[in-house]
């Protein structure tokens, strides 16, 4: 039987001491991103363990991390509600939830939690895109990782989304079959991967009907770096209608139109995604996609407990359809 690896082992196979080998598996700052991704690629290669104690494959804790970024949290955050449904979802499974809010600077530095390195889970569930940095970090770790709400390219063992794409391209033609040719689209298309895939759908849409994709109807909703919102330019031509990559955008953005003395629908209509409290306390109410929270919740417990079985097991991608759900934010242009 071959001996315990310590820290010790790695740090002579890498030619470093063994405080940056602690820091590194810890998390702990001191270390660049690059050297802490390398320590932990040299650590599980080797076979290093933390907990010699816990060595056991059917040693499972019965805990499951949920980590989500503070930038997601707010008091109406949509992700609230991911988060209640996945927390019920564990316990109908005998599994519960411990969660991580994963703060700016950690994920600027690609400092992961203890939760992976000391077998205080038995897998997790990262809720919401990350940098690219982090989740690839977060990848190259050997535990159960299922990500929900978004998709990269370190992503694609195991992911689970609302289709984006065919929600907004529903949408898009909707307003189209309304008489609607000048229709503009508001999200950072290079924040999220779910802003980009509901875009995309908007263009097809568009394309699909001969009608000119306009960079002016491109219209930024948030900082590409923080993700925070900021203030909504109306562009110079007005459109006839406006299709948001959230609820939350497009109740912001019908304030902005009654401001600027444009009423909603009848002068110019707006729509969201998520169907979110957004979409109901807006006046009036908003049409939108509503995202199917529970189902993808579910999928995301069940293929993360397949993979704590069967840690080679491929999930891949898994894309959750929406629904339109038709309110008041529209006017038809039919029969003007």
């Amino acid at each position: 039987m071959s001996k315990n690896v310590t820290m010790r082992d790695i740090a002579e196979k890498l030619g470093i001491s063994v405080v940056a080998v602690s820091k590194g598996l810890s998390g702990k700052s001191g270390v660049s991103a690059e050297l802490r991704s390398k320590i932990r690629r040299t650590a599980e290669e080797m076979g290093y363990r933390a907990d010699s104690g816990a060595n056991k494959k059917d040693a499972f804790s019965g805990n499951i991390g949920i980590i989500v970024a503070e930038r997601y949290i707010s008091d109406n955050s949509f992700y609230f509600k991911f988060i209640h449904i996945i927390s019920k979802v564990l316990q109908q499974h005998n599994n519960y939830a411990v969660f991580h809010t994963l703060t700016a600077k950690n994920e600027e530095n690609v400092i992961l939690p203890d939760l992976f390195f000391h077998r205080r889970v038995d897998g997790i569930i990262i809720l919401g895109q990350l940098s690219d940095a982090y989740t690839r970090a977060v990848s190259e770790v050997k535990i159960p990782v299922v990500f929900l709400d978004f998709y990269n390219e370190f992503t694609a063992d195991c992911c689970v989304i609302s289709d984006s794409f065919y929600g907004t391209y529903e949408m898009t033609n909707y307003l189209i079959r309304n008489g609607h040719k000048n229709i503009a689209f508001v999200g950072n298309i290079y924040a999220t991967s779910s802003i980009q895939d509901r875009y995309l759908g908007y263009a097809k849409s568009l394309i699909e009907h001969k009608l000119p994709l306009k960079d002016y109807y491109v219209i930024s909703d948030r900082d590409t770096d923080t993700g925070k919102f900021i203030p909504i330019e109306l562009p110079i031509i007005m459109p006839t209608a406006f299709v948001c990559n959230c609820d939350e955008t497009a109740c912001k953005l019908i304030s902005v139109l009654k401001e600027s003395g444009y009423k909603v629908p009848e002068d110019i209509s707006v729509t969201g995604f998520d169907n979110s409290v957004y979409s109901s306390i807006s006046v009036p109410e908003i049409t939108t996609i509503e995202v199917n929270t529970a189902q993808m919740a579910a999928i995301a417990v069940e293929s993360l407990l397949t993979k704590i079985k069967s840690p080679s097991a491929h999930i891949g991608i898994i894309q959750v359809k929406g629904q339109i759900q038709f309110k008041e934010s529209v006017k038809s242009l039919n029969y003007q």
